[in-house]
């Protein structure tokens, strides 16, 4: 058995150097130039054992409030640094969670992230996060290194390319997964994601219903669920009104505002301009919406624009963003607690969880030639 002094030693600092060219105060007992710290010097220093100082470090209950805070302050002050690997083989626990996603830099993810951030912390875990791009092979190398660090868990919005095998070989292996906002199919593992087909399907017969029959569909990575799933919502809602989807203009893998404004050239030369265009996501939306005014296309009255998410400031636009709320906030403190509890134990059911999208009808969807908002002028 490991005993509490070894398991849980810190760091010291360099060679030769004394406490007082690190930093460190003369009087800390027990300390010499070179020698790695360990919880005796910190127990010897205040008169209690090292198991209390263990416990003290770890913020457990079972230590008196005032002696935790005594343990932090001597440990500060010595320089001592608390050694996780070490604890973890005692506990078998690491207190870290990885966090990896396609795209850290939309609204949002940073959302979703705050979200599910805010949970893990309250527990006391540590989030090492991840943007793999889209990647699979940065996805699988950050997999790797979260193993290496024994940690607790994984919550993985996944790649393109990600394999429900390589999912269920970790989850074979007893690490807790939870897939977020994306599904793989034929997962071992709970997947908490909004229900993109009938948030596509809603805001596509919102543009029908408003006198639209030339909708365009732009933007979505058509290998991942939500491309899929938003993509087939589309569909869905126009073969319902007696539209032909193979004659509307269909532009995938776009995603980001850069994307968006790329994309306006290829609509506005389109031999049958749409009237209408149903965007994959709202940075898609926001990057055209600019663009169409500098080619004297003004978004609402001459092209209905929808977007899908409803980031923050998506309302404050001229015209204001119809879009789909997706909850990224429900979604990330969803896939949180499904981490946890199965990090405590429990076996979670691997069905997929789906948050209701709600539609928000805003300026930028009028019927043609309808103005909602006000005109910008020069």
């Amino acid at each position: 058995m490991i005993d509490d002094e070894n398991e849980t030693e810190g760091r010291s600092p360099g060679e030769g150097s004394g406490p007082e060219a690190a930093g460190q105060p003369s009087g800390a007992e027990g300390y010499r130039p070179g020698k790695r710290l360990t919880l005796s010097h910190i127990a010897d220093q205040l008169g209690i054992s090292t198991a209390t100082v263990s416990l003290a470090l770890r913020n457990s209950p079972l230590v008196a409030e005032e002696t935790r805070a005594k343990v932090k302050r001597t440990a500060e002050d010595i320089g001592y640094i608390y050694n996780r690997s070490a604890a973890s083989l005692r506990t078998a626990r690491s207190q870290i969670v990885g966090v990896a996603v396609h795209d850290i830099l939309n609204p949002y993810f940073a959302e979703a992230f705050s979200a599910l951030e805010t949970v893990l912390e309250e527990q006391g875990q540590m989030i090492f996060i991840c943007n793999h791009r889209d990647d699979v092979k940065r996805q699988r190398a950050f997999i790797n290194t979260l193993l290496q660090h024994r940690a607790d868990g994984l919550i993985l919005c996944p790649s393109v390319g990600t394999t429900a095998e390589e999912i269920n070989r970790l989850v074979g292996q007893g690490i807790p997964v939870t897939l977020m906002c994306r599904e793989v199919p034929k997962v071992w593992a709970p997947c908490i994601l909004g229900d993109d087909l009938k948030g596509a399907y809603q805001i596509t017969r919102h543009l029908v219903q408003q006198g639209h029959s030339r909708i365009a569909m732009v933007g979505g990575r058509r290998e991942s669920s939500a491309g899929r799933d938003r993509h087939a919502g589309w569909k869905k809602a126009l073969v319902e009104a007696g539209i032909d989807p193979a004659a509307q203009l269909d532009l995938p893998e776009l995603m980001t505002q850069a994307d968006g404004r790329a994309a306006v050239p290829e609509i506005l030369n389109a031999a049958e301009r749409p009237t209408a265009v149903m965007c994959f996501n709202d940075l898609v939306a926001l990057g055209m919406m600019p663009m169409f005014r500098r080619n004297n296309v003004e978004p609402g009255p001459d092209i209905a624009v929808t977007g899908y998410d409803d980031i923050d400031g998506a309302d404050a636009r001229t015209p204001a963003l119809t879009t789909v709320q997706n909850h990224p906030d429900k979604i990330g403190r969803l896939a949180a607690l499904t981490l946890l509890r199965q990090i405590a134990g429990e076996r979670v059911p691997n069905t997929p969880i789906r948050i209701e999208p709600e539609l928000r009808i805003r300026e930028s969807s009028p019927r043609p030639g309808q103005r909602l908002g006000p005109a910008l002028t020069e």
